[in-house]
């Protein structure tokens, strides 16, 4: 039951003891504050990695020819390794495990044209698949399918802004735009989340290769590996690198021979290593608010060693142990609980200035703060402020009123 005189008394407390009050709540709110953006700050960090392998394919493995470095079975060293068709066709049909695959020949900045508008954008060069491991949407018509890529069709899908540059408010689908002198019919406009991917027009491979110069060169292979593990996909890449340096006549131990990056362990390292943050974060969080429970505690005992002597007036009048018990937990509670509240809005409110204030960046997206923990922290915090000032509240109620009343 509410009890007024009971509450003006701790207020009379409170006013009384400022400076007391203040170091108390302070501590208390440091803590919270500190919290909330640490953790915020590790699940931004967190959002940025996961952001910059999510605009593409993270469960993949990337194939580029380069120059031997190691003499093998009677090949000389500084033999360039240029990859072809035929390595493409055979990672994605004969390695076990391939979900998607393309290959990208070489591509680069042309001028492209439609009517009286002109501007210049990549040209890349993909096989069909190219799509699903870019993971770019299709916001109208289709991307390069099969039929285009075996039949040397000239078609091709393009980006927003491609579109919004050549083509303005006009539907863009079965237009010609003119790619360095050869037309190509657009089948798709696309939208790409990843850093320049949207400036950008794909063409069937094959047919780029016969316009240029008919050769099968490829300049990357890029497969991915469905839903096997790391450990999985990284004995996936060695099978091709095996593969590739057995055709080749090179030494598999090679490091510049042929490039086979493994996506895959590289998202399980920055994964790891994210966490491994994330846990250095609760450390700190937790140590910061034992500190701030300690200064809680620390106060809250000297402000029972003040009162001995109202405990034992208050006990000599007839006052319950309980009722001058209660009066010091309703205290201790009232500060940590509208400090860490404080403390909590201060941390939401300083996450949410810097994303309004556009400080994020590539590496850093999206700091949420996790209001369950919040919450947790904050009863946590007034949880331990209550312990802390019951037991010596406790200790101080059993003892005798003239015992009390001597007290220095």
């Amino acid at each position: 039951m509410f009890d007024l005189d009971k509450w003006q008394e701790i207020f009379a407390t409170i006013k009384k003891n400022k400076l007391r009050t203040i170091l108390t709540a302070f501590s208390v709110a440091w803590g919270i504050f500190i919290l909330i953006v640490l953790l915020a700050a590790g699940r931004g960090l967190r959002n940025g990695a996961q952001a910059q392998f999510g605009n593409d394919a993270a469960n993949s493995i990337w194939i580029e020819g380069g120059q031997t470095s190691i003499a093998y079975k009677g090949y000389k060293p500084g033999r360039a390794i240029q990859l072809t068709n035929v390595d493409y066709y055979n990672i994605k049909n004969k390695t076990e495990g391939v979900d998607h695959a393309s290959a990208v020949s070489g591509d680069g900045n042309k001028i492209l044209s439609y009517k009286n508008e002109h501007a210049g954008f990549l040209v890349r060069p993909v096989a069909p698949e190219h799509c699903i491991l870019e993971r770019a949407k299709i916001v109208k018509g289709r991307f390069v399918n099969e039929i285009d890529f075996n039949e040397f069709r000239k078609v091709c899908a393009i980006g927003l802004p491609v579109q919004k540059t050549l083509f303005g408010n006009e539907d863009p689908i079965d237009k010609f735009i003119d790619v360095a002198g050869t037309k190509y019919k657009v089948v798709g406009v696309f939208n790409d989340g990843g850093r320049g991917d949207n400036d950008r027009i794909y063409i069937p491979l094959l047919t780029a290769q016969r316009i240029t110069n008919g050769k099968d060169n490829v300049r990357l292979v890029w497969a991915t590996t469905g839903t096997v593990s790391a450990e999985q996909s990284e004995i996936m890449a060695n099978n091709i690198r095996n593969m590739l340096a057995q055709k080749y006549h090179y030494d598999p131990r090679d490091p510049s021979a042929v490039g086979v990056y493994n996506n895959n362990m590289e998202f399980k390292r920055v994964m790891s290593m994210l966490d491994g943050i994330k846990i250095f974060i609760y450390i700190i969080g937790i140590l910061t608010l034992i500190a701030g429970i300690v200064g809680v505690s620390n106060i809250m005992m000297i402000i029972v060693k003040e009162r001995t002597k109202e405990i034992g007036v208050r006990k000599a009048l007839g006052a319950t142990p309980w009722s001058i018990v209660s009066l010091i937990i309703q205290e201790s509670v009232f500060i940590t609980f509208i400090a860490g509240y404080v403390g909590l809005m201060l941390g939401i409110g300083v996450v949410e200035i810097i994303k309004k204030a556009g400080l994020e960046g590539d590496f850093f997206k999206d700091p949420d703060v996790d209001i369950g923990i919040a919450l947790f922290s904050v009863i946590t915090i007034i949880i331990a402020g209550a312990l802390a000032g019951l037991f010596p509240a406790l200790k101080a109620s059993k003892v005798e009123p003239i015992t009390a009343l001597r007290e220095d």
